[in-house]
């Protein structure tokens, strides 16, 4: 038996996920237009952490909790909330490039936070129109929502 196809093997797949997962937005924009309208029942976590994934889904909190978006890829607004009284946000929005990226790729991420502060449903929303260097998003691509129900 050979030992190296394996290992081989493990670091070609591996090497191939990352190829496709890329750094740049590129890959985010196909994961941003995806899902179908879901809903994720959250038990009472201190704190949640959303991204492209879960466009067009339905996070369900308790009050207290702080919900965290961060969306990869630079080119994205700053995430706001459609009722402050629901979701506040915490802070200035972060933006962490990516070491890696040439001037102008987008690569990294912008991530914004809230706190749940009483019971209600808010909206957070975010937009772009570029989805790399000089490549304009598809319509479908260029907006991120999410619901979020904060319980009692």
């Amino acid at each position: 038996m050979n030992l190296r196809r394996p290992a081989a093997l493990a670091l070609t797949c591996a090497a191939a996920l990352l190829a496709l997962t890329g750094c740049g937005s590129k890959g985010a924009a196909t994961a941003a237009s995806a899902p179908a309208p879901t809903t994720t029942a959250l038990s009472t976590p201190a704190a949640v952490t959303a991204d492209e994934h879960a466009n067009h889904t339905t996070l369900k909190v308790a009050a207290g909790a702080t919900v965290s978006i961060q969306l990869h890829g630079t080119y994205w607004s700053a995430v706001s909330s459609s009722a402050g009284d629901v979701l506040a946000s915490v802070g200035a929005p972060t933006t962490a490039p990516s070491p890696s990226c040439r001037p102008g790729g987008g690569c990294g991420t912008v991530t914004t936070s809230f706190t749940a502060r009483t019971a209600g449903t808010a909206h957070l929303t975010a937009s772009r129109t570029a989805c790399g260097e000089a490549l304009n998003c598809a319509p479908d691509q260029r907006s991120y929502d999410v619901t979020v129900e904060v319980t009692g």
